[in-house]
């Protein structure tokens, strides 16, 4: 069965993506600086994926390139994706295991950053986040009672696919 409607284009479609990889972004920072939910480790590297797939989005919708640079441009975007959900998946696994009471001794991000070097930092930070830090494990967001975490994985996984999709179809 065909449709009567066209695909729309490739610019279109990762203009589209940047546009929604630039709200996911939005309302992160909405819901730090105004709702006060301050992002643990795992949300912050989230955030990187995010940045990461909107870079292409964009870079790929401005240049419009042929059939090998949409394919290169896919590809890039879905290792961005696939990044983010590894660390979404592992994000929703860690707010679904006990309590560990000892993991919230490890200072945060910020008190790396404002006593030692960034690189010390990143790599004290990435150490943190994947060693179960306790502010990884809180749920304090929900929407139709699942968390944030769980809400960006299906978003790296749409964003994923809509990338491959506009990259790799026939025209």
């Amino acid at each position: 069965m065909t449709s009567n409607f066209p695909a729309p284009s490739y610019r279109l479609t990762y203009l589209a993506g940047f546009a929604i990889c630039a709200a996911m972004l939005a309302y992160a920072y909405y819901v730090q600086f105004n709702l006060g939910i301050e992002p643990c480790p795992l949300c912050i590297f989230q955030r990187i994926a995010v940045i990461a797939m909107g870079v292409f989005f964009l870079i790929g919708a401005l240049h419009n390139p042929k059939t090998t640079g949409r394919r290169v441009y896919a590809l890039l975007v879905l290792l961005g994706a696939c990044a983010g959900i590894g660390i979404a998946a592992y994000h929703v696994w860690v707010q679904h295991q006990p309590p560990n009471p000892l993991a919230g001794c490890t200072p945060g991000w910020n008190y790396w950053v404002e006593n030692f070097s960034v690189s010390y930092a990143w790599s004290k930070t990435i150490q943190a986040a994947f060693t179960g830090h306790a502010d990884c494990a809180e749920i304090n967001w929900t929407f139709l009672g699942l968390s944030m975490p769980f809400w960006t994985l299906v978003s790296f996984v749409a964003l994923g696919a809509g990338a491959i999709w506009a990259g790799f179809r026939k025209r």
